[in-house]
């Protein structure tokens, strides 16, 4: 094959094609480009590998080759006006930047497995509770509310406990990254006010290799705490920018300004919904009298231990064996409609001037930062700093604090009191590392694994210090029986898990309200009819005719299926509502967080229920547990509810995995579609999603793979393609044109590549905080929700955003942890939405980061064409095909299943 290059535009792209030469010689056309550009934000040194095992880019002869992302050899140069092939080079493979896998509670970000459909429970993430991973680069102890979709996106398969406490990381020793559960961590950083801490640094403070927290963006969201992380979530947040606990920029710390507002957001509104729909769910779980379902038909050894479960549900100790003992019958489907949610009601008031000095002073005796005062004031609530003198490791409860840090603090406060067998800190330990496995998805852990990560800490007698939390009411113990039901007088073999509260009654209460919409369904009117006129949606229109709740899953295309069917069901006379995750797909349609606030769709009757007859509700997969418990008890009883979406893609931002469970427990019909994604970026796609990374021909130029060296080249290919190539080949204004890649820090993260577009795009000097009138922008209002805008202007209220025409005030004071350039996202932001044209942005450093899903949900933003900056050589073909999602620990599955077993056994 000639060796003569021509410039690889989106004229003339770089598809990849078999056996292709590397260009030797360098691109000429390449004005504006200089060596920083080749050289900036090379901040992580990368192995140099030749790239031998994959062909590059063909020359124009060559245009109607199959193009696969995997046969681009790295190496070769996109021209300056337009993607090029002409330099030789080596692929900058190597330094790790692991994506976490979704959002955290209280983000980020995209580390559990997300959509997985496998019969029973899942197994636990074998990251280690509490160890996020690093999406980009290492951030601070709190990420930035911006940064997550609602989650990290990757994980890394430690096993909880395998690091060691002395050196201040959390079990497994990764941190996570991007905003997916995995939740954001500080570097180990000094304990408060001990003398042993390596670099001084607060708890909560920034330790980030760029100076700036938040670089991470975990699967689930935030971090306890109320932080949002990058990327998604568990705990369905994402930090945004990095703003430490106590900061000017923390939530806790500007808690009175909001509460003086006259009036409130549709964040404020969500989160008192939420409030009220937790505080709801625990009232009926007190006047429940049945036990857990999910020890349901046990006998023998297994049913001796209700009365210690009972015991614990009632406050009192359980007995030393109750790893041994598990619940006995299950309780029946609800029938009745649920009591009806509260109006939604302003958050509570932040903790008074006097109470955040209280715990000040107590912090200062025990030489932790003083700037935590607001945030521990917040979150441990009225008496924070009695409780704070008398049990000094309730300091984790603060979002950004790890155990050494609080150590310190309580050696600094008790003296020689303090020992690693303190109960006290046994029983914070316990919480903390339930709240660290929420940031990664997990609704609960088994007991194993919680004793592996005490023994990881010091705690002398794991078993007897997890028995002492469960016996506080710290946290609950479940019992899953594992296999099918034995004879009677047999031992039913069980699985212990442990969980919170507040996950647990989610869980519960959405098994119950699923059930319920299953069994409560009014017959039809003439579907028939309706299905023969619906197209491609009739076999879900005959689905829904005859069940209340209804599964749908498919790729982009199949989203044309629940819109014929929310077309006939309007025609029937029916009242219809489709509620998507964060972008609105057809007119009409609303957010899920737009119709829990009350603030989109058709409102409320007279009971606080939805006034609908048939809720369609895409993007399933992106549903949290607890997002997902307060959609499903608004649900009036007679209605009908379809979940669909894309089980290929990144999970929730916030922890569980309730797609996923209601597929593998098979409690309702399940419609698989049949309508491809059309076009070479639909065959890709569809490969990806099976593990092959397939060559397609792109006659079109719909996929062009442009192969870069290092992260320098990276981030200046990526400006060439939205300014110049992408709008000129495809008529495609920039503002079109999205960017995605793995991380927020990095030098090829959002944070770089969003700096070199706005100086290109639309340059300014940030007047308003760091933006200008015209920036684009990712508002995160609350976990998990990423809402691409434009900045319109600033003032004393606030920064004004346009987002999609409607018009958001930004206080000011929120700004920094709510507010980020968006020209470039990371998948996790990016899920849910799709563009005309994506730029994904695949650096060397990036290659730990990637996943099948994450792959998955990236290339499948394009429509119309999509470029593959390409530095990572084979890490993306083998990511494809062997880095699965890791999976959550939950109990819907099992609830599930027991609720349908139990309606089967009901007298008709």
């Amino acid at each position: 094959m000639s060796t003569e290059r021509h410039p690889a535009s989106a004229d003339h792209p770089a598809t990849p094609g078999p056996q292709a030469e590397a260009a030797t010689d360098p691109d000429p056309a390449e004005p504006g480009r200089s060596d920083e550009a080749s050289d900036a934000g090379a901040e992580t040194a990368v192995a140099q590998t030749p790239a031998d095992d994959g062909p590059a880019a063909p020359d124009e002869a060559a245009d109607a080759r199959p193009a696969g992302p995997q046969d681009a050899r790295p190496g070769t140069d996109a021209g300056a006006a337009e993607p090029q092939a002409g330099d030789s080079g080596e692929a900058a493979s190597g330094g790790p930047a692991a994506e976490p896998p979704v959002s955290g509670r209280g983000g980020a970000g995209e580390s559990p497995a997300r959509t997985s459909t496998g019969d029973g429970p899942a197994a636990p993430d074998t990251a280690a509770p509490g160890t996020p991973e690093a999406e980009g680069d290492r951030h601070g102890a709190t990420a930035n509310a911006a940064d997550a979709p609602g989650g990290s996106e990757a994980e890394d398969g430690t096993t909880p406990g395998t690091a060691k406490p002395e050196d201040g990381t959390t079990p497994g020793g990764s941190e996570a990254a991007d905003g997916t559960p995995g939740g954001s961590e500080a570097a180990d950083g000094a304990a408060p006010g001990t003398a042993g801490a390596e670099d001084g640094t607060a708890p909560g403070g920034s330790e980030a290799a760029d100076g700036t927290p938040g670089d991470s963006e975990t699967e689930n969201g935030t971090t306890p705490g109320g932080s949002e992380a990058a990327d998604g979530t568990p705990g369905g947040s994402e930090a945004a920018d990095g703003t430490a606990p106590g900061t000017a920029g923390a939530e806790g710390a500007t808690g009175s300004d909001e509460a003086a507002q006259p009036a409130l957001s549709e964040a404020e509104a969500e989160l008192a919904a939420q409030k009220i729909e937790r505080e709801r769910i625990a009232r009926r779980k007190a006047e429940r009298q049945g036990p857990v379902d999910a020890g349901a038909k046990l006998s023998g050894k297994a049913a001796d231990l209700l009365a210690a479960v009972r015991a614990v549900e009632s406050g009192e100790k359980p007995s030393p064996v109750y790893f041994d003992e598990a619940p006995t019958s299950p309780r029946k489907p609800a029938t009745a409609p649920a009591a009806p949610p509260a109006p939604a009601r302003p958050a509570p008031a932040a903790p008074s001037a006097a109470g955040i000095e209280d715990v000040r002073a107590v912090l200062a005796r025990g030489g932790a930062p003083e700037a935590l005062a607001g945030p521990a004031a917040t979150a441990l609530g009225e008496g924070a700093a009695e409780q704070l003198a008398h049990d000094p490791w309730r300091l984790l409860a603060v979002a950004g604090v790890r155990p050494t840090q609080a150590d310190g603090f309580a050696r600094a406060l008790l003296g020689a009191e303090a020992g690693p067998g303190d109960e006290r800190r046994a029983t914070a330990l316990v919480g903390w590392l339930l709240e660290q496995a929420a940031l990664k998805g997990h609704t609960a852990l088994d007991a194993p694994t919680l004793e592996s990560a005490l023994t990881q800490y010091g705690v002398p007698d794991p078993a007897e210090s997890l028995e002492q939390a469960i016996g506080e009411g710290a946290v609950l113990v479940f019992h899953e029986p594992l296999g099918p039901p034995v004879a009677e007088g047999e031992e039913q073999p069980v699985r212990v898990l442990v969980g919170l509260e507040g996950y647990a009654l989610a869980e519960e209460s959405l098994a119950d309200g699923l059930a319920r919409l299953a069994n409560t369904f009014n017959d039809p009117a003439d579907w028939e009819k309706a299905a023969s006129g619906a197209g491609p949606g009739a076999d879900l229109v005959r689905a829904v005719s005859g069940h209340g709740l209804v599964t749908h899953t498919g790729g982009e295309a199949a989203r044309a299926e629940p819109l014929a069917l929310l077309t006939a069901a309007r025609d029937l006379g029916l009242r219809v509502c489709l509620a998507a995750h964060a972008h609105a797909p057809a007119p009409g349609a609303v957010t899920v967080a737009g119709l829990l606030s009350g603030t989109q769709g058709p409102g409320r009757d007279a009971d606080g229920q939805f006034a609908v007859d048939l809720l369609v509700v895409l993007d399933a997969p992106q549903l949290d547990v607890e997002t997902a418990a307060a959609l499903v008890e608004s649900v009036p009883d007679g209605a009908r509810l379809v979940l669909s979406g894309d089980p290929g893609v990144l999970g929730s931002a916030g922890p569980g995995r309730v797609f996923g469970d209601v597929l593998a427990a098979r409690a309702c019909p399940q419609l698989v579609s049949r309508t491809p994604d059309p076009g070479p970026i639909g065959e890709l796609v569809s490969g990806i999603g099976i593990g092959e990374l397939n060559q397609v021909d792109a006659p079109g130029k719909e996929v062009v793979i442009v192969p870069v060296r290092d992260a320098g080249e990276a981030v200046h290919r990526t400006v060439q393609l939205v300014a110049e190539s992408v709008p000129r080949a495809f008529g495609i204004p920039a503002d079109s044109v999205q960017v995605i890649t793995p991380g927020h820090g990095g030098s090829a993260g959002t944070r770089a590549l969003n700096a070199a577009l706005k100086e290109r795009l639309n340059p300014g000097p940030g007047r308003f905080g760091g933006f200008d009138p015209g920036d684009r922008v990712v508002h995160v209002p609350s976990p998990g929700r990423a809402e691409p805008g434009r900045v319109v202007s600033a003032d004393a209220q606030g920064l004004h955003l346009d987002a999609a025409g409607a018009r958001i005030v930004v206080p000011k004071e929120q700004v920094d942890s709510q507010v980020r350039h968006g020209w470039a996202v990371t998948a996790h932001q990016a899920v849910g939405a799709r563009w005309p044209a994506v730029v994904v942005v695949l650096p060397g450093d990036a290659a730990q980061a990637l996943s099948r899903d994450w792959v998955y949900s990236a290339f499948g933003r394009a429509e119309r064409h999509l470029s593959v900056v390409h530095g990572v050589d084979q890490a993306l073909p083998r990511a494809v095909a062997e880095v699965l999602p890791k999976p959550r620990t939950t109990r819907l599955t099992g609830l599930l299943r027991a609720l349908v077993a139990a309606a089967q056994d009901q007298p008709e």
